[in-house]
């Protein structure tokens, strides 16, 4: 391989665990990488700062991230040698879930109740701008930062809050314990946005290597989109994701992002998804102007 990453080894990280991101998990779990003559190794970031660094000194190949993670450098006006070349989800994968079942929820039933919401800088810029579009002012709800995503969760089944906002699979866990019940989902108040994309050094994208791990990340896209939410689940059960996740549940949640459109054909991340981002974060008081598409995108390998 080129650039000096080595022949057969191929080290992935995430800075989240989701079945939202089965498309990149797919490309592991089901021998993609191997067809390629890869071997993986996948990883959960301690944070953005490690995922950063280990980008920076070869560590990691490619990262599970978001195009939105460039905005803090380019808002000092600082060129970044990573760049988001492939997406993972053209949706918001969050869900809400609720204390009953709301067969007519509307957004506006939010108003004045207790939220547990992601304080993560992307999933509350989302959370705020589908309110937003739903007609909804954040003023009106009880916005409650309970902490991690594993804290969030403890805190709603200890009976915090009306509402909890999560990705699946854990609401629907949640769900099939009768704990909660699936009221919405964020990525259909947002609509199509440039949400989680697969990112890499510059230079790397230029080797034998990237290309090769492209080819298997396109099989694995076309495997989330079409096969069956159970053989996709059984998959990732099988490689060792989601131990803990009753299989009827990782299925469902896997049939609820391929329902959602979370996933298409075209692994690029498109203009207008990112336009659609950077709406949101200018919504959010988070970016100043509109960056260029080229500073933060590069084209698939």
């Amino acid at each position: 391989m080129e650039h000096g990453y080595g022949v057969a080894r191929i080290h992935l990280m995430a800075l989240r665990h989701s079945a939202f991101y089965s498309p990149f998990l797919l490309t592991v779990a089901s021998g993609h990488l191997r067809a390629e003559g890869l071997e993986a190794t996948y990883d959960l970031a301690a944070s953005g700062q490690a995922l950063a660094a280990a980008l920076a000194d070869g560590r990691c190949h490619v990262a599970q991230s978001a195009v939105a993670t460039s905005f803090a450098a380019l808002e000092r006006g600082e060129r970044i040698d990573v760049a988001h070349f492939a997406q993972i989800n053209e949706r918001d994968g969050f869900f809400l879930a609720g204390r009953r079942p709301e067969p007519g929820f509307t957004w506006d039933r939010l108003r004045g109740r207790r939220v547990l919401v992601d304080h993560f800088f992307q999933p509350l810029a989302m959370f705020r701008y589908g309110l937003w579009r739903m007609g909804v002012d954040v003023g009106a709800l009880d916005v409650v930062d309970a902490g991690d995503v594993a804290s969030i969760e403890r805190a709603f089944r200890d009976g915090a809050g009306d509402y909890v906002h999560l990705q699946g699979p854990a609401p629907q866990q949640l769900e099939h314990e009768g704990i909660a019940s699936v009221v919405a989902a964020v990525g259909d108040a947002v609509g199509p946005v440039a949400f989680s994309s697969l990112c890499a050094d510059r230079a790397w994208l230029g080797s034998d290597m990237a290309r090769a791990f492209m080819r298997a990340y396109r099989r694995a896209r076309g495997q989330a989109i079409a096969a069956p939410a159970g053989e996709i689940a059984a998959r990732l059960r099988e490689a060792g994701f989601f131990p803990a996740i009753d299989p009827a549940v990782l299925a469902a949640t896997v049939a609820a992002y391929q329902r959602l459109g979370c996933w298409t054909a075209d692994p690029a991340i498109s203009p207008a998804a990112y336009e659609r981002l950077l709406d949101v974060f200018l919504h959010g008081g988070l970016i100043t102007r509109r960056h260029p598409y080229e500073a933060a995108v590069a084209a698939p390998p």
